[in-house]
């Protein structure tokens, strides 16, 4: 591969819903490009960008896979995203490395859920965007009306730059609306069909309408009537799409190679260059992408095979970064080795002397570097990249290793993947042992499962995790136990009595001592009080910590010889048995906030959902055309919401949660509670 300039590249993210026809465009995009002799096929699990074992197997991209695809004399670094929900963190790591958006919309599907979360990661990063309608080579599918629901949806000045040559099978070409050439699928050009005339004329009007209104010279000539050429057009419209003030929108039929070059054509001249781009950083510092600038390298996707060891997805917004520089990592204030650069396409890795401003690449088994890190040439320029906006996960499973071997290889496993997905958490749940993950869905808990068995040889389980329950008491209650042993020579005596009483909510266990009189000797109140605490972990009803209780020692009494600490502990974990079940003993169980943030017509749907979970809605916002929710619910009934929330607004809701109490469980419910937890 050739060596290009900043002006020559193309950083272009590649975003949409599932299914909508990512990973087979870029096949398209590479045979297009002369790079492969043969597309490859998601079902025929042989196409470049979709290489990962777990993508072969569940049929859909699971992680962003960097293309260089060579075209007119620039080079377009396309990144794959997926489109699946769960991997959304893989989809901000893309945006964070491209200075462009293709959105792909499925011509049957039309504008769905994940379109919009396409549109809003690149909103947000001030990415221009263009839409590709995809997959017109199948039966009832059209164009125009994709077009207007992209218009009713996003605005006006998304407008069409080509439209479509025939329908479904019988799709020939496009007509680019700035030539009014004919493209055909391989690459060929000629004249519009004349029956034909009308439809151009109208979406070249659209066209240029929306780009005039961004340039005041060209909306004179528009508003006086004047024609505008075609290199006027092209021109502000360079302008226009850079500034993101217009989207356009294409017609695509990868398999059948409809639309592709003149997509190449149209990212080779409208598509801004890095060059000149300005980056923020922290603390108000801006990063300008120059070859002159000093370096500044930010990391924005680390994976890690157990083989190769840490690869590091990079891109170079200021400077050029060398294979034989020692750039310094600014969050860890090391130093690190480079040796070697490569360029990477697929699973495949070509190597390259150096990456200049605005270029992206990847390296191998750097020692401290991993994603959301910053590099630059030396310590003293103490410059930051932001971290990535990566969400917080809200799926929580329970992670079971199958066997010892598994046990000893978890830990280092898992630090692995969470180097390589930072939307992964773990974490050891005081109260049940259990280890947790938090994922931001179930199919990516299922692929971390699926990637410590197949990449690390770590067997596990998932499962639903077990609700970390509360137990107090919410009377007062007297327990008394004498705990005689006689075993021949000294026996075992301790003798206590005891009162037990709720404490305030969150007040954790009070110990007093009322003892007069020397009934219980001084030496041995203490055992009394590590008898009670140390059975407090395993409350009676099932298994759970005891909390919010207040224990007080009354009296007792010893015997000179046979009394001891190890029988006054006995005694006191007895008393304490039998007193907690005296006090009308309850379970306590997480309440949750949440904050969830959905279309407005979702509203309705959502509440009545949390209802029936029996939760509680403290107010809703609305705000345009969506609404903010702010609720409560137990855990219990949210452990899986994350799959929920998205079943019931078609994948357009968005939640935060976070612990907020413990409150005590309804009678009704902790029967069942109860019940469930004896069968198993």
């Amino acid at each position: 591969m050739k060596a290009y300039t900043s002006q020559q590249l193309r950083n272009v993210v590649l975003m949409g819903h599932s299914g909508s026809g990512k990973t087979a465009l870029t096949e398209a995009l590479l045979f297009a490009s002369g790079a492969v002799s043969r597309m490859g096929r998601v079902e025929d699990r042989n196409t470049v960008s979709d290489f990962d074992e777990q993508e072969h197997t569940h049929h859909y991209s699971v992680s962003t896979s960097v293309i260089p695809v060579e075209w007119s004399d620039v080079r377009v670094n396309v990144l794959d995203t997926p489109g699946y929900p769960d991997f959304v963190g893989e989809v901000i790591a893309g945006v964070a490395a491209a200075d462009a958006a293709l959105i792909t919309v499925d011509a049957a599907g039309g504008v769905q859920a994940g379109t919009e979360e396409a549109w809003a990661l690149a909103a947000e990063a001030g990415l221009p965007r263009l839409f590709l309608v995809t997959r017109l080579d199948r039966e009832n599918t059209s164009f125009e009306e994709v077009l207007e629901a992209l218009r009713t949806r996003f605005g006006t000045r998304t407008v069409p730059l080509a439209i479509p040559v025939g329908s479904a099978h019988d799709i020939v070409g496009t007509i680019d609306l700035l030539s009014g050439e004919l493209r055909h699928k391989d690459g060929s050009s000629g004249p519009a069909p004349t029956d034909l005339a009308s439809a151009i004329a109208a979406a070249r009007d659209q066209l240029a309408e929306s780009v005039a209104e961004t340039d005041d010279v060209l909306l004179g000539k528009y508003l006086e009537g004047e024609a505008i050429s075609d290199e006027e057009l092209a021109r502000a419209l360079h302008d226009a799409f850079a500034r993101g003030e217009v989207a356009p929108v294409l017609p695509v039929a990868a398999p059948a190679l409809v639309g592709v070059r003149p997509l190449l054509d149209d990212i080779a001249r409208i598509f801004p260059a890095p060059l000149g781009r300005e980056h923020a950083l922290e603390d108000g510092k801006v990063a300008l992408t120059e070859t002159t600038t000093p370096l500044v390298v930010r990391v924005f996707k680390t994976t890690a095979d157990p083989f190769v060891g840490r690869v590091t997805y990079m891109k170079v917004l200021s400077g050029t970064l060398s294979a034989d520089a020692h750039p310094h990592n600014v969050q860890h204030n090391v130093a690190e080795r480079l040796g070697h650069l490569y360029l990477p396409r697929g699973k495949e890795q070509i190597e390259v002397p150096a990456l200049v401003a605005g270029d992206i690449g990847v390296a191998a088994k750097l020692q401290a570097t991993l994603t959301g890190d910053t590099l630059v040439s030396s310590p003293a320029q103490a410059v930051r990249a932001p971290r990535l906006p990566f969400p917080a996960p809200t799926y929580r499973s329970a992670i079971h290793p199958r066997g010892k071997a598994d046990v000893d290889k978890l830990s280092s496993a898992l630090a692995r993947l969470m180097e390589q997905d930072q939307t992964l958490r773990v974490e050891r749940d005081p109260d049940t042992a259990e280890l947790i993950l938090t994922t931001i869905g179930e199919a990516q808990a299922a692929i971390v499962a699926a990637r410590l068995e197949k990449n690390f040889g770590v067997g596990v389980d998932i499962t639903l995790p077990r609700v970390p329950y509360r137990e107090t008491v919410t009377t007062a209650a007297k327990s008394e136990f004498k705990h005689k042993k006689q075993t021949g020579g000294h026996g075992q005596y301790g003798h206590v009595v005891i009162e037990i009483e709720p404490a305030a909510r969150g007040a954790g266990f009070v110990f007093a001592d009322k003892v007069v009189g020397g009934t219980v000797p001084r030496n041995f109140i203490p055992a009394v009080e590590k008898g009670v605490v140390e059975n407090l972990p395993t409350g009676p009803l099932s298994k759970s910590p005891i909390v919010d209780l207040r224990v007080t020692l009354l009296d007792g009494s010893y015997h000179a010889v046979d009394s001891s600490e190890m029988a006054f502990k006995i005694a006191a974990a007895q008393a304490l048995h039998q007193g907690v079940l005296s006090a009308r003993p309850v379970l306590l169980e997480p309440v949750m906030k949440l904050h969830i943030r959905v279309p407005s017509s979702y509203v309705g749907d959502v509440m009545n959902d949390l209802s029936g979970r029996r939760g509680h809605v403290h107010g809703v916002n609305p705000m345009a055309d969506v609404s903010e929710i702010d609720a409560e619910a137990p855990l219990a009934e949210v452990q899986r919401y994350a799959t929920d929330l998205r079943a019931i607004s078609h994948g357009r809701g968005r939640f935060t949660i976070e612990f907020d109490r413990y409150v005590e469980v309804p009678p009704n419910v902790q029967d069942q509670v109860l019940k469930a937890l004896a069968a198993v």
